[in-house]
């Protein structure tokens, strides 16, 4: 999954762990768990309309490019984090955790505390890719922003559907399909596909 993969290089690992108060090792196996939670809710609900709205909106208020030449912890707000992941999740937030805690090598805690420090850098990140089009973290360009207002008609061309070709991309490709019965701490962290299929009907359960 390019976008894990991508979010993953930016962010300082070492500090993030001293945060966390865990093992670097341990915080990069949380964050392959927990990147593609993230992405895989943010796609279930831009399949609904109203959740495809409020996440452009969300979008227009990330566009902070927390990813430009690596990411500074500092600038990281959790608590805006805690309630984007609230907003993800919706009702579900609590057995989304408990799932990615049982089904990871990583701790239910840690994804707890990690959660709320990537929501806001993967938002950041697909700012950069649906508002600006960037190709690239911080690549790019100055695509003119299209208002929110116009991403309400979801046809081809729109906020809205830009977000849904973006989100399916990052979910896409990769070793998905290359599911082992019993996920190693390797396996589980490369496919990032198996997270989603486990996660299964827990995701787009949030903010409409």
């Amino acid at each position: 999954m390019a976008a894990v993969d991508d979010i993953l290089q930016s962010l300082p690992l070492d500090r993030l762990a001293q945060q966390v108060g865990a093992d670097p090792q341990e915080v990069q196996q949380a964050a392959q768990a927990a990147l593609p939670a993230l992405l895989g809710g943010l796609q279930a609900n831009a399949q609904d309309p109203g959740g495809a709205s409020s996440i452009v909106e969300a979008l227009g208020q990330h566009d902070d490019d927390l990813l430009q030449g690596g990411v500074d912890l500092d600038q990281v707000d959790q608590q805006d984090g805690e309630k984007i992941a609230s907003h993800i999740f919706g009702s579900n937030e609590e057995q989304v955790y408990s799932a990615l805690g049982s089904s990871s090598s990583a701790s239910g805690g840690l994804i707890r505390r990690l959660i709320p420090i990537l929501a806001p850098i993967v938002l950041s990140y697909l700012a950069n890719k649906v508002l600006k089009g960037g190709g690239g973290l911080g690549g790019g360009g100055t695509t003119p922003q299209t208002s929110p207002d116009n991403s309400a008609q979801g046809g081809p061309g729109s906020l809205d559907s830009m977000l849904q070709d973006v989100l399916g991309g990052a979910l896409g490709g990769g070793t998905a399909t290359q599911q082992a019965p019993a996920p190693t701490q390797q396996t589980q962290g490369s496919a990032g596909g198996s997270i989603i299929d486990i996660l299964g009907g827990l995701l787009g359960g949030g903010r409409r």
